[in-house]
């Protein structure tokens, strides 16, 4: 029987620092000098509601930040989300009007409108051969001016009973953020144990040598888009639990597109697509929304904010391509 051998690249004579590692290590550091910094100031971080303030943030961008992983790996992008954030919340509001009996019809017409929006983006990037930086950007200008044409501020209202999704926890965990765990877990379970998985690595790796391997990469594309597009419609939901209506901008006014990006590019996977995961990009939102919290306790400028965001972002980009390039080397 022959003996299977270990490719030479793959071999490891000690604790490897992967992305995902140091992605963790990084958020380790950061919340013990966040600690010490808001202590400082007579505050603490890690008590129960500075907890619940870092897993409330990380949740909504946690779903978002998600898909767009998806995508990223397939060597896609999608910058429609932050609008279909809005638009989902206002369609599950506008739908549940306030009755217990509309949450089913709600929620699933919420993630068909959706799906719906991440097929479009699929098909106008494989069929029309588009960018997907302009696609999805297309998409998104849509979006957004179908919502400036009809609304003008909150609207819908969600029951009573659906508020609990927002606002219910274990401990100083939300229950919405363990589910949006639970979907991480789903998805690392789909990229890495799947075939569709390795087929969006695939084709995130090499298009062209992909389909000649006889993966279909315009389904696995379009696929990619969906998945991402629901991801972000269960975005949406969540917060219309939370503000109990839809709101028009909550994804705007919150930067999801760029942010989840940043979480993703944080968390080690690569903007060309075919290396990377969800583990690491988990961790790289809760560096953003470690960060956030942080910078709210200490009452930073939000000018500053925004530079050091912008810091941590490159210096993790210039990190993770120098050691790729000393890994081809």
């Amino acid at each position: 029987m022959p003996v299977r051998t270990v490719p030479a690249r793959t071999r490891s004579r000690g604790f490897a620092f992967t992305p995902t590692v140091v992605v963790y290590l990084a958020l380790a550091v950061l919340l013990v000098v966040g600690s010490v910094l808001v202590a400082l100031r007579g505050g603490v971080l890690l008590d129960q509601a500075g907890l619940l303030n870092i897993f409330t943030r990380a949740t909504a961008l946690g779903l978002v930040a998600i898909g767009q992983t998806i995508v990223i790996l397939a060597g896609s992008l999608d910058l429609s989300v932050a609008y279909l954030v809005g638009l989902t919340s206002l369609v599950a509001a506008e739908t549940m009007a306030g009755q217990a009996g509309m949450i089913v019809p709600g929620v699933l017409l919420a993630l068909a409108v959706a799906a719906v929006v991440g097929l479009v983006n699929g098909l106008v990037i494989t069929v029309l051969r588009a960018n997907a930086f302009i696609a999805t950007l297309g998409v998104a200008l849509v979006l957004r001016g179908y919502l400036e044409h009809n609304y003008t501020g909150p609207a819908g209202e969600v029951p009573r009973t659906f508020q609990h999704l927002g606002y219910d926890r274990v401990g100083p965990v939300p229950v919405a953020a363990l589910l949006m765990l639970g979907i991480a877990a789903m998805c690392w379970w789909l990229l890495t144990r799947s075939r569709p998985g390795y087929h969006l690595y695939a084709v995130g790796g090499d298009l062209e040598v992909a389909r000649l391997s006889g993966v279909r990469t315009r389904r696995t594309i379009v696929t990619a888009h969906v998945l991402c597009s629901v991801a972000a419609g269960l975005a949406g939901i969540y917060l219309a639990s939370r503000l109990g209506s839809g709101a028009p901008y909550v994804g705007t006014d919150a930067g999801f597109d760029l942010e989840s990006i940043a979480a993703v590019v944080l968390g080690g996977t690569l903007l060309a697509g075919g290396r990377g995961g969800v583990v690491g990009t988990i961790g790289g939102v809760f560096i953003l929304a470690t960060l956030d919290t942080v910078f709210d306790d200490l009452a930073v400028d939000p000018f500053f904010k925004d530079v050091v965001r912008g810091v941590v972002l490159v210096t993790a980009v210039a990190l993770y391509a120098r050691r790729t390039v000393r890994r081809q080397s």
